[in-house]
């Protein structure tokens, strides 16, 4: 007489059951992404990169090859896989702008090119294990380092065209090992900045509950980067011409901003009235640096020392080399290839020094000092560099509408402004960065997270197309 509540309570059980049950069961995988806050830093250090190595080339010789690494130091979204037996864990970059795993050994500091040796191994991707999958362990070449880098490897999603040492992805091998229902994966980036979760990569499929409405799908033109046709680019309701005939476009989860031919992203940033970064940087020391400035200066330690000290200029051995004044060590370690770590930032470390030993002579609080360096930050002149925004413009900027497969795709100033920091220190980044990759293969168009953040993106490799919907 009492069947019925041993079937209640038994498929209760199995719907518990169920929902504990790895997305994987279904053929769908979901990898939950963590987000961190761009800073300006990164974002300055990124900019530098693109201008001077762009999409580098690569070499190989018979027993080790060189890893040009592209530009991962404005990258966003990160998660989690694991390597080998027991499973040691890596937090990675999900990059369709790459196609190998590559993991840093010790040695390796995320320098322009690595040297590296393949390893195989099992590695752990969500719920399933991919076997004997070969990997890159990079070891440290030449003394450019990023030193800023927030993950420990790279998990491309690129095509094996342009695999380092044409070593087969991990996608591939997930295809060919059935480990997914679909040749397909999509990516969904929350940009909320007050959620806990970053997004979600989703393998083997689409989530309905990501995107509303029709995906529009384009060709894949080019196999090896995700790249596809992009038509006309549009500021506010004006054409910008330079895409009328059609432009490149490569879809890239690894890189954070829109980058573009300098002569459309000059006309962008003119439109949303976008300026150099002096002052920007001088507020990005003193909301990073201020009460560690002041604590030095109070604890004693000689002002030309605390630059030195928070790592934003060069000492080296007993004499403090400035950025401001080249000095003999100044010469002849620029005639060696050495340097600070950033020149800019040293040089408005050095005048927030200057300014704050300046008040504390005058008695003045720290919360005061703090106050009067941003002030002074603000008169600083402002020559050409990356581009900021007045925070409080936002309101009155354009949408900027991309044309993809015949559909406007358009941009709110709300979504391709990052603004970085609080209060008087906070600062609003253009999401457009200038980037002119030469023939043959560009120019091009990289379309990265801010785009990505706003419309749901689906890969398709069995049918080598990219698809985009309004994300939710």
């Amino acid at each position: 007489m009492y069947w019925h509540k041993y079937l209640v309570v038994g498929l209760y059980l199995w719907a518990l059951i169920c929902s504990l049950l790895p997305d994987s069961s279904n053929g769908l995988m979901r990898i939950k992404l963590r987000k961190r806050d761009l800073d300006l830093e990164s974002i300055k250090a990124a900019a530098k990169f693109e201008r001077e190595h762009k999409y580098l080339g690569s070499s190989s010789s018979s027993d080790e090859d060189i890893v040009p690494l592209k530009n991962y130091l404005d990258a966003q979204y990160f998660g989690e896989i694991s390597i080998g037996s027991p499973p040691q864990n890596f937090t990675v970059i999900f990059d369709t702008g790459s196609s190998n795993l590559w993991v840093p050994s010790a040695k390796c500091y995320f320098s322009v090119a690595c040297y590296f040796h393949s390893r195989q191994d099992n590695v752990q991707v969500g719920d399933v294990v991919v076997k004997d999958q070969v990997f890159i362990e990079a070891t440290r070449e030449g003394s450019l380092t990023f030193l800023v880098a927030k993950f420990d490897g790279i998990f491309g999603l690129g095509f094996q065209e342009i695999s380092v040492a044409n070593v087969t992805p991990v996608w591939y091998n997930m295809v060919q090992q059935d480990l997914v229902s679909e040749e397909v994966f999509s990516f969904w980036f929350n940009r909320d900045p007050s959620a806990k979760m970053g997004g979600e990569l989703v393998l083997g499929g689409v989530d309905k509950n990501h995107y509303k409405g029709k995906h529009t799908y384009v060709p894949v033109t080019k196999k090896g980067y995700w790249q596809i046709e992009m038509g006309d680019i549009l500021v506010g309701n004006q054409s910008t011409g330079v895409c009328e005939g059609g432009c490149g476009a490569i879809v890239d989860s690894g890189t954070s901003l829109l980058a573009g031919p300098t002569t459309i992203v000059a006309e962008i940033n003119h439109a949303i009235g976008a300026k150099g970064v002096v002052s920007t940087e001088c507020k990005l020391v003193v909301s990073q640096y201020g009460d560690i400035i002041w604590n030095l200066l109070i604890s004693g330690v000689r002002p030309d020392k605390v630059c030195a000290q928070l790592g934003l200029c060069l000492f080296n051995g007993a004499e403090y080399v400035s950025t401001g004044i080249e000095t003999m060590v100044d010469k002849e370690n620029r005639e060696e290839g050495v340097s600070a770590k950033d020149p800019a930032l040293c040089t408005v470390c050095e005048m927030a020094v200057i300014w704050a030993q300046n008040q504390l002579k005058q008695k003045g609080t720290k919360e005061k000092v703090i106050h009067y360096i941003n002030e002074l930050c603000e008169s600083l002149p402002s020559p050409a560099g990356e581009s900021v925004i007045n925070c409080n413009s936002i309101s009155n900027m354009p949408n900027i509408t991309f044309t993809i497969g015949g559909k406007s795709f358009p941009i709110t100033p709300e979504q391709y402004i990052l603004k970085t920091g609080e209060g008087i220190s906070s600062v609003c980044i253009s999401g457009f960065s200038a980037f002119d990759v030469p023939p043959p293969t560009g120019p091009l168009w990289i379309l990265g997270d801010v785009f990505m953040g706003v419309y749901h993106t689906v890969f398709d490799y069995g049918d080598l197309k990219v698809g985009f919907a309004e994300a939710v």
